[in-house]
């Protein structure tokens, strides 16, 4: 069953916590460079358009419909990004992870990585999810690279196809689908790599 409740997904560099409006002043700290929203639907500008974000992440999760966390460092408590479940479909046993983004610091780090990898061994080992997306576009380098960084990790098999569906550009997106690998016997296994396929 998928529970949207507030949750805190703890690893062994970042904790995953329940986001809240009483992180937007630690987020405009870290949030405001444009260079951050280059490749992103939102363009976060001010304090009010950290709000709205927060406001409206806030709202998806009463509608059962989005899981939204603050990223921080496990060591200091320091808010460094967020994070998201979202497009949450429980009757097909399916979720998105996407609203991320992570301080200019903190990237190429293990925080991104480590946060992927929590997620997905919670919608896969908790939630029983059958399908889990990270969409990106196609031209952001950075956020693609970041998604095969998870890489032998995890808890499915996880491929990714180009989708034109989400973009109007001829470039389009690049929808990253990890889903849970099945045996003869049609159950979910558990532990099995990670294979990225270009398409």
């Amino acid at each position: 069953m998928i529970d949207v409740g507030p949750l805190t997904l703890e690893g062994s560099y970042v904790r995953l916590i329940p986001l809240t409006l009483g992180h937007v002043d630690e987020l405009c700290r870290i949030g405001l460079d444009p260079s951050l929203w280059t490749w992103t639907p939102v363009r976060i500008e001010d304090r009010g358009g950290m709000i709205a974000c927060v406001e409206e992440a806030l709202a998806e999760q009463q509608a059962g419909t989005a899981l939204p966390f603050a990223t921080t460092l496990r060591e200091t408590g320091q808010v460094i990004g967020s994070t998201r479940f979202m497009s949450i479909v429980p009757a097909h046993r399916r979720a998105e992870i996407g609203g991320t983004w992570i301080a200019l610091e903190c990237q190429r780090t293990r925080a991104n990585t480590e946060a992927k990898y929590l997620m997905l061994r919670h919608a896969f080992e908790v939630w029983k999810c059958m399908r889990v997306e990270l969409k990106t576009h196609a031209q952001n380098a950075k956020s693609r690279a970041a998604i095969l960084r998870i890489g032998d990790r995890g808890t499915a098999w996880i491929y990714m196809a180009p989708c034109s569906t989400f973009s109007s550009t001829t470039s389009g997106f690049f929808v990253h689908a990890a889903r849970a690998k099945t045996t003869s016997h049609s159950s979910p296994a558990r532990t099995c790599r990670f294979f990225p396929v270009l398409g």
